[in-house]
């Protein structure tokens, strides 16, 4: 049986600090490769603004599937280290390689699903639930 992955918080060191106790922010390495390592290791990842209703959409439509998806709750100070890990991981270079990311940001399987547009389009056209299974979100 999956293990379900907790829910985790986490927002800028020098402020408040998720369940786990880590903090993303302050331009630090060891916080960047926690990045890429959360996106590897879990089946979905949400990176959202702290606050933001549109990805409580996402973070409550994942759950609603039975996806326990590991989230991060991005500080406004920590946006641009963060979104240029993620265009990293993405394989971008930069924003001139056509496009960047917004937040909320859905990493499924390891890889840039899209934002709400491209969840909600998915998961009214009946694609979401076959993509989850795939990524190892879902067993059923």
């Amino acid at each position: 049986m999956q293990e379900a992955i907790p829910y985790r918080t986490y927002l800028h060191a020098s402020g408040c600090r998720g369940n786990d106790g880590i903090g993303i922010g302050g331009g630090n390495t060891t916080d960047v490769k926690m990045v890429s390592k959360t996106v590897s290791e879990n089946a979905v990842v949400v990176f959202g603004r702290r606050g933001c209703c549109m990805s409580h959409v996402v973070k409550t439509l994942l759950l609603g599937h039975g996806v326990n998806p590991a989230v991060f709750e991005v500080e406004e100070i920590d946006e641009a280290d963060v979104v240029s890990e993620l265009l990293r991981i993405n394989g971008q270079k930069g924003e001139d390689s056509g496009g960047g990311i917004q937040f909320p940001a859905v990493f499924v399987g390891g890889e840039l699903f899209g934002g709400l547009d491209q969840v909600m389009a998915a998961h009214i056209s009946g694609k979401l639930v076959p993509i989850l299974k795939g990524a190892g979100a879902l067993w059923l």
